[in-house]
């Protein structure tokens, strides 16, 4: 049996209206998101660009923190971020306040989300993330609050009006928020000049999945897992090297320590097929004087497209250099495809 509209209560509201006009309720919504997004135009300046070079030029991971229907929002912005290679976390503030906060460090960056700017939970972290040195940005309505005095950045949603009665439900404030944070990761997407294959490369359903997010510092390999040897060195000392620390390659430094080329397994191979080499030439002799190096905060999935589009042929392994030319780590590419943790 047809039940009837007008008799049917709807939660606490009273009955369903059989004149409700639907369609242009929904238009409103729709009508004052959309003015909520436009009128970001004119507040996208020096400070939105300060922000987002303040961002990128962050060496640690990106923090998103909101409670409620920001924390949504956060949750949403950092996924964005990460999938456009900003790598970034969302933190609640009430986990942060009970431990979570071990995480940050002070080459962080954290993204603060609160429509008042007085957001309890936000302000009771602030001076932590202050002692640690966090670079913070905040998204409100109020840049005069509490939050927007205490950080680095901020960046103004503007006063619109909320789309449901009374100016209850944050939905334009929401969606202004989203909105703000699509710039904000699509900028720096362009600054860092992250691309279509960078992408696939960070796709849940690509090749390297969430190890992509990794950087080349967290991969390389360091210390006694480093292959080097000196320059004087010969052909059977680099050939122990290359067994011994088993990543098919070596790197080869002067007497200062900088780079001055590497040997591979590929290159031994080429010597027995030209008929051999007496093992006790100088390594310097044979190796490779143009290798292939990286930075140690490049993402994993830039460095596996360094190796597979290399002028000479995919290779198989890169090295990190430091401040002097020196190696200070090697990434080979077993340890970009390798999904276990380290």
């Amino acid at each position: 049996m047809k039940r009837s509209l007008e008799a049917e209560p709807s939660g606490r509201g009273g009955a369903i209206r059989e004149d409700a006009p639907v369609i242009a309720w929904a238009r409103e919504v729709l009508d004052l998101e959309g003015e909520a997004v436009f009128a970001l135009k004119p507040r996208i300046g020096p400070e939105f660009e300060a922000a987002v070079r303040a961002i990128a030029s962050a060496k640690g991971q990106i923090l998103t923190l909101g409670v409620g229907k920001s924390g949504l929002v956060a949750k949403k912005i950092a996924a964005t971020l990460t999938s456009t290679g900003t790598p970034a976390t969302f933190v609640h503030p009430v986990d942060a306040v009970h431990g979570d906060l071990g995480i940050v460090s002070g080459d962080d960056a954290a993204i603060l989300l609160s429509k008042s700017g007085e957001t309890a939970e936000l302000l009771e972290l602030l001076p932590a993330l202050r002692r640690h040195g966090v670079l913070l940005v905040t998204l409100t309505c109020n840049p005069a609050s509490s939050l927007g005095r205490g950080s680095d950045h901020v960046l103004d949603l503007g006063r619109p009006r909320e789309a449901g009665p009374d100016d209850l439900v944050p939905t334009s404030t929401t969606t202004a928020a989203l909105a703000l944070g699509d710039a904000l990761a699509i900028v720096l997407m362009r600054l860092k000049g992250f691309t279509r294959e960078d992408f696939a490369f960070l796709h849940p359903g690509g090749v390297l999945g969430r190890v992509a997010l990794l950087r080349v510092a967290d991969r390389m390999h360091t210390g006694a897992g480093l292959p080097r040897v000196a320059e004087s060195a010969t052909l059977h000392d680099a050939l122990l090297e290359i067994l011994n620390k088993r990543l098919g390659m070596t790197t080869v430094v002067d007497a200062a320590g900088a780079l001055a080329g590497v040997l591979t397994d590929g290159d031994l191979k080429r010597i027995l097929l030209r008929g051999g080499a007496d093992l006790a030439l100088p390594v310097s002799g044979v190796m490779s004087r143009t290798p292939r190096t990286i930075e140690r905060d490049a993402l994993i999935a830039q460095a596996v497209r360094s190796m597979e589009e290399n002028p000479g042929g995919a290779i198989t392994s890169l090295v990190v250099l430091d401040g002097l030319g020196r190696p200070e780590g090697v990434l080979h590419l077993h340890d970009c495809l390798d999904l276990r943790a380290r």
